[in-house]
């Protein structure tokens, strides 16, 4: 590893503070704080770096950054880069001292370290360092609000981000990311009619109706499992929530099954539907007397980025000059905002720190990989800025 510097350190205490400010996501629990007080902190931090900042509210509570380095000497030469990360996180449930920003040897603890404030404190650290040597260009850290919801923060800000790459700062264990799968969440309703319970008769049991469609939701997921991508493995299709009936003497008048299905780079929002369409006809060609229908609730695209196009290029030589050691370039299992960034038109790769526990009660980030990560984005930033547009 290289001389240890003044950003070094800095990247470590700017990821150990944005930990310890609450900014978990309301949508996702009660009490969550939202992302207002995280937000104005990065614009008094970017402020005091010398750096643009723009503070970019989208709903009560709800608050995006665009911190800017500023163009170089020549507003004219070089390209833009665009560093994405969120501000929010997933709740707290089961944590002890969520905000703690906890230190022990490599690691910090904290909701959030891992998922990814540290990415986000990278990305930062490497625009102001871009800031004082640059030879042309421009980055522009893009710090939202929402992700981990309906991702109101990059939708709200993709109007004002015209750049010529993107890096998302979501962990990836220092490599390379290029792909990572989409999702859809559709909801199977499957209605009965109510009757007491002694009188069973009488009614229809919404809930044993659902038996059949999961039954057949099993078996669609076993043939997914023959559809796979070189490095995002097998499509999948699961229940994540069942839920029938309002009491132990009622029978069930209807049963909601969710249903999420991760999608492959090529498959879409109607590839799903079409799928559920055909379930769906399979279980009433059983039983005609079954009333079952789905409606989709979320979609989000997946991520397919060329691997030899220029940000991932040159970010996989500067994380290979940093690491001493050949970037790994490969997928990720999760989603993210980057999806959004490559609909618009926007090259977009994912790349950040390793750590665990992502939406887990233990969670931590590994110390000495976020000064990785901040050092590989800042050299990737000159590299690839510099380079004249067109």
């Amino acid at each position: 590893m290289a001389r240890s510097t003044r950003s070094d350190t800095d990247v470590v205490d700017l990821a150990s503070t944005l930990v310890s400010i609450d900014s978990v996501n309301p949508a996702l629990a009660a009490d969550g704080a939202g992302e207002d007080e995280i937000a104005q902190f990065v614009v008094e931090w970017a402020a005091a770096e010398g750096l643009g900042a723009t503070a970019v509210p989208h709903a009560p509570g709800r608050t995006s950054v665009l911190v800017r380095s500023g163009p170089g000497d020549d507003p004219g030469r070089g390209r833009t880069l665009v560093l994405c990360g969120h501000l929010d996180t997933v709740g707290v449930e089961g944590m002890d001292d969520p905000f703690g920003a906890r230190r022990e040897g490599q690691r910090l603890h904290g909701r959030g370290a891992y998922d990814m404030k540290a990415g986000l404190a990278a990305a930062l650290v490497a625009c102001r360092d871009f800031a004082h040597d640059n030879d042309g260009g421009e980055v522009v850290v893009a710090a939202v609000a929402d992700e981990e919801h309906a991702s109101l923060g990059i939708r709200g800000l993709l109007a004002d981000l015209h750049a010529d790459a993107a890096i998302v700062t979501e962990p990836t264990e220092l490599a390379v990311a290029v792909a990572h799968k989409g999702f859809v969440w559709s909801q199977i309703e499957v209605v009965g009619q109510a009757a007491h319970g002694s009188r069973p008769q009488l009614g229809r049991d919404a809930n044993l109706d659902a038996g059949p469609v999961l039954v057949a939701l099993a078996e669609l997921d076993r043939r997914l499992a023959d559809r796979t991508h070189p490095l995002l493995g097998p499509a999948s299709i699961h229940p994540t929530m069942v839920l029938g009936g309002v009491e132990a003497s009622t029978i069930p008048a209807v049963c909601h099954i969710t249903v999420e299905r991760r999608t492959l780079p090529g498959e879409t929002l109607q590839t799903v539907e079409r799928e559920l369409d055909e379930l769906l006809d399979g279980c009433r060609r059983d039983d005609p007397t079954v009333q079952v229908s789905h409606r989709t609730l979320v979609a989000r695209d997946p991520l397919d980025t060329d691997p030899d196009t220029a940000i991932a290029h040159v970010l996989a030589t500067h994380v290979a000059e940093v690491l001493d050691h050949p970037a790994e370039v490969g997928g990720v299992s999760y989603w993210a905002d980057s999806a959004f960034l490559a609909a618009a038109g926007i090259p977009t790769v994912v790349f950040g720190p390793v750590g665990d526990g992502a939406h887990a009660a233990v969670e931590w980030v590994d110390v000495e990989s976020t000064v990785d990560c901040a050092r590989v984005l800042a050299a990737t930033a000159r590299g690839f800025c510099a380079a004249p547009t067109g």
